[in-house]
């Protein structure tokens, strides 16, 4: 049974995905952590703001000038920055607490930068660049990538080589150097699933290194909405569950886990989890 706030969440999702309303989505995610949170206040709030940069922008302004009016307007004006001082405080997820600390993280400061920029007439998508959430944009000439994260600061070829350098060991991809890795598949527009998805992986991160099961449990009941057939989010929750002491909720996830991936490496170990689980339900009956 899904809570009201799940349900909510859930029936958003069943959109097709270019009809999803990422903002909306990333504040009922907020709503967890957030009980009280109200939705419509904080769509209203940009709403406001992309009507503040609306107002400033020249008649007929091309995308680049768009481009650099958001970028004023975002960074210099509203005082947005990148939050490299506290990178894994988990206030940087929620979108709420992005708008009201001015602050973020790359996906985050991604989204808020996308938010304004569709409403002021610029085609942004998001980019699940490895390592680093970024932003583009089709132009005539072809593609503007852009960084929330550092103040909407264009990408060169070489910047984006040098993330890929990062990430990337040599050899890894098709036996290539990173360098010589060809840019466009890492650079295809992220889905707006992809994007949620991706807010949540960095919360449930944030939670298990914290240590915080109920928080990772909220997170990955959302995870498993966006996408219900992700073995390793059900078996997660059903470790958690355990945790939790939700013995019988714990055991219908880790027994859907087995039968879905046989083969798992972990297989051996789940199975005994589902056998202890299975007496201790037995015993509770």
């Amino acid at each position: 049974m899904m809570g009201v706030a799940l349900e909510a969440f859930a029936q958003l999702l069943r959109s097709p995905d270019e009809r999803i309303e990422v903002a909306r989505a990333c504040f009922m995610i907020a709503q967890d952590a957030y009980p009280g949170l109200d939705v419509e206040r904080y769509l209203g709030q940009i709403e406001r703001m992309a009507m503040r940069l609306r107002a400033r922008m020249p008649q007929g302004a091309s995308a680049e000038e768009k481009v650099v009016a958001l970028n004023q307007f975002l960074y210099e004006d509203m005082g947005f920055w990148g939050n490299t001082d506290d990178y894994y405080d988990p206030r940087n997820s929620y979108l709420n607490e992005v708008i009201d600390r001015k602050t973020g993280i790359p996906i985050t400061m991604s989204i808020l930068y996308m938010e304004l920029g569709r409403r002021v007439g610029l085609p942004l998508e998001g980019v699940s660049f490895p390592g680093h959430f970024l932003v583009r944009l089709q132009l005539r000439g072809g593609t503007l990538v852009l960084d929330p994260f550092a103040g909407g600061a264009p990408q060169s070829e070489d910047d984006l080589r040098k993330r890929i350098k990062r990430v990337i060991p040599d050899g890894v991809a098709d036996n290539l150097p990173a360098s010589e890795l060809p840019l466009d598949q890492f650079l295809e527009p992220a889905t707006n699933r992809q994007i949620l998805s991706r807010v949540l992986r960095n919360l449930k991160g944030i939670y298990r290194k914290d240590d915080k099961p109920q928080q990772m449990l909220d997170v990955l009941n959302r995870m498993l909405v966006i996408s219900p057939g992700a073995s390793t989010e059900l078996r997660d929750r059903g470790l958690v569950y355990h945790r939790l002491e939700c013995y019988r909720a714990a055991l219908k996830d880790l027994s859907d886990y087995s039968e879905r991936e046989p083969d798992a490496p972990d297989q051996d170990e789940v199975r005994a989890k589902v056998l202890e689980l299975s007496a201790l339900c037995a015993r509770l009956n």
